[in-house]
């Protein structure tokens, strides 16, 4: 991952351990909205700055071309 990459990343996970904080999740439902929230404030602000500077924040360097448990599988 690129800087980008990992601060919007970093972003989505803080606001979402933030936001669970607040509202005191407990069990899986409160924690999933906790989650859904804070991605979505990441992804704002990733889809923002893509629509501000005009190019993507993901790159194609992150891009798995063959899964991880079949090079596992190769080296065995």
């Amino acid at each position: 991952m690129d800087d980008l990459e990992l601060i919007f990343t970093m972003l989505g996970e803080a606001s979402t351990t933030k936001i669970a904080k607040g509202i005191n999740a407990k069990g899986l439902a409160q924690n999933t909205v906790a989650a859904i929230k804070g991605g979505k404030i990441a992804g704002d602000a990733r889809k923002q700055l893509e629509l501000e500077s005009g190019a993507s924040v993901s790159t194609p360097e992150n891009y798995l071309t063959e899964p991880e448990n079949t090079k596992r599988k190769k080296l065995k």
